[in-house]
């Protein structure tokens, strides 16, 4: 009996427990991606010195082609996926790891082993940072890889095309496999690492395939093994009983198909109103939301369309592109998020400062304090968008943290004639939400970042995935505390984070007061629909719950014994 066989027979039945990220049932045999190509050299392999030079145009010949294929990939991409395929080809362009690469050809190290030394450099550098930053990790190691791959004149490595659908898990995913997968071979992802925010989760939310991440034991699962993967209650089923699987996963396919048929608009069974908006990060994106039951987009997240970009945009250029989303939507709400810039997002025309911790250093509206054109100019742009269009678009800063922050912005944007609103994701700002309230006519909830500043954890760290997971307590009892600042003085609260693409958790938030959820387009009809089957009285109910839980697992047990 091989050493494969001994495990899987060892791990029949076993429930392996992770955090849900995208709900669902499927049962299929597990595949796995490529591993990292041998590097297949001495430890004292020295390149003579005159090769050392045409092995350097070697490497960066490799490393150009792997760019240039992302690049590639990205272009006929949309949505979250061209985003994070994007932001992999410019960091497989970035002058840190490409020089210190180099610099160790020059000293006569092979052209692999210079990239193997140079990405565990950055790697080091990197979860030292810790933050968003650590999220790159995963990105430079698939760099790694392809460039090796490249130098090797192999094939690159990656996620393999099933002949039947089938379960991809993995210790982690890089960008670039998950962004290109086809939904109908791979019918759900499972990984070992990886967060509720992690690009793995955000493309499984994009994909509508079930996701569950930090899955404990996962590694253990050989590839041909079936599994059932259970993204609403976070469990993969080693060599579950067939019969029962397939039975789960026809129940999980009716509820899906019944929320096919949703049309919108957002309210409850009652008739209580709860808008669904989507989010985008261009106008490709918005015109595919159009083709939900969105009732508008609740995030334009702008910064997302300059990344690859040197120098600023001029207002003109940037007013096409904002027009576009307009256009997608002239006649609903369209809520523009200024420059979120920073952190795991670095502009190169920001300036940004070189930070011990840039997750809490200056990003998003903090760019503006030593770069007030740069703000000036883009509120400049909407409005020029929103003259063109004849759209009167809606407009909020991140990373706010003060009444005073909110105030500022506030009145910048309504000299250019906009309507005011920012972003909560610093527990100081929900804190003050009835003071912020005074400013600003609206105000989101970016969930994503709120449940990492308020359990100090990394959310892209797989250890610390169940303190990320937005259905802990805290958060949630920010959320209504901040909903409840909105109802009090008749203004508009939203969540636009990844928990309002939860159907479940969509339903608790609008108990707690929330009044719209905006998410990525694929879970609009989702959680939509699940709205639709409740009353608010269940929603209230559930959301009294989870605000008695005493854990993530805790709430979201309340809540499907109220909600089911």
């Amino acid at each position: 009996m091989t050493s494969d066989t001994s495990r899987a027979s060892l791990l029949a039945g076993a429930v392996l427990h992770g955090v849900p990220v995208v709900p669902g049932i499927q049962y299929a045999p597990v595949i796995r991606p490529g591993k990292l190509p041998d590097l297949d050299l001495p430890a004292d392999a020295q390149v003579p010195e005159g090769e050392r030079e045409a092995e350097r145009e070697r490497f960066s010949t490799a490393a150009a082609a792997v760019a240039d294929r992302l690049r590639e990939r990205a272009a006929h991409a949309t949505g979250p996926a061209s985003e994070v395929l994007a932001a992999t080809a410019t960091l497989a362009t970035d002058r840190g790891w490409l020089g210190a690469a180099e610099k160790r050809i020059k000293d006569g190290a092979p052209a692999v082993r210079a990239v193997d030394g140079a990405i565990d450099q950055f790697v080091d550098v990197f979860t030292k940072l810790g933050g968003l930053m650590a999220e790159r990790v995963t990105d430079l190691r698939d760099i790694r890889a392809r460039v090796i791959a490249e130098l090797q004149g192999l094939p690159e490595p990656g996620v393999p095309l099933p002949e039947e659908p089938s379960i991809l898990c993995a210790e982690d995913l890089a960008p670039a496999d998950t962004a290109g997968l086809d939904p109908e071979l791979v019918v759900a992802l499972a990984t070992t690492l990886g967060g509720p925010t992690s690009h793995t989760a955000i493309i499984a939310r994009q994909l509508g395939i079930p996701c569950v991440v930090a899955v404990t034991g996962l590694d253990d699962v050989a590839a041909g093994t079936m599994v059932m993967v259970d993204g609403t209650r976070g469990t993969v089923t080693v060599s579950p009983d067939a019969e029962s699987a397939r039975s789960q996963m026809a129940d999980a396919k009716r509820a899906t198909d019944a929320a096919a048929s949703w049309t919108g608009p957002g309210a409850t069974a009652d008739g209580h109103p709860v808008a669904v908006y989507a989010n985008v990060q261009d106008g490709a994106a918005a015109r595919a939301a159009r083709n939900t039951p969105a009732e508008g987009i609740g995030l334009f997240r702008t910064e997302l369309c300059f990344l690859n970009t040197d120098t600023e945009p001029t207002v003109d250029e940037q007013a096409k592109i904002y027009a576009e989303v307009l256009e997608a939507f002239p006649e609903s709400k369209v809520v523009i998020r200024t420059l979120d810039a920073g952190s795991d997002k670095p502009l190169k025309f920001a300036g940004h400062p070189d930070e011990a911790n840039p997750a809490l250093g200056v990003r998003g509206f903090r760019i503006s304090f030593n770069n007030p054109g740069l703000l000036q100019r883009q509120l400049e742009a909407i409005a020029l968008a929103g003259e063109r269009t004849g759209t009167s678009p809606w407009v909020m800063a991140p990373m706010i943290a003060t009444p005073e922050e909110a105030r500022n912005f506030a009145e910048s944007a309504r000299s250019h004639g906009l309507i005011p609103g920012v972003m909560i994701e610093v527990p100081a700002a929900a804190l003050l939400a009835d003071r912020i309230l005074e400013h600003v006519e609206f105000l989101s909830i970016g969930t994503n970042d709120l449940g990492q500043y308020t359990m100090a954890a990394d959310r892209m760290s797989a250890e610390l995935a169940t303190l990320t997971d937005p259905w802990q307590p805290a958060v949630l009892a920010l959320v209504a505390m901040t909903a409840k600042a909105g109802v009090a003085v008749g203004k508009r609260v939203g969540v636009c984070g990844e928990a309002a693409a939860d159907p479940l958790l969509g339903c608790v938030l609008a108990g707690l007061g929330v009044s719209s959820l905006s998410a990525a387009a694929a879970a609009v009809q989702g959680v939509g629909a699940k709205l639709s089957q409740v009353t608010m009285q269940q929603c209230r109910a559930a959301a009294d719950a989870v605000l008695g839980a005493a854990s993530a697992a805790e709430a979201r047990a309340a809540a499907l014994a109220v909600l089911g």
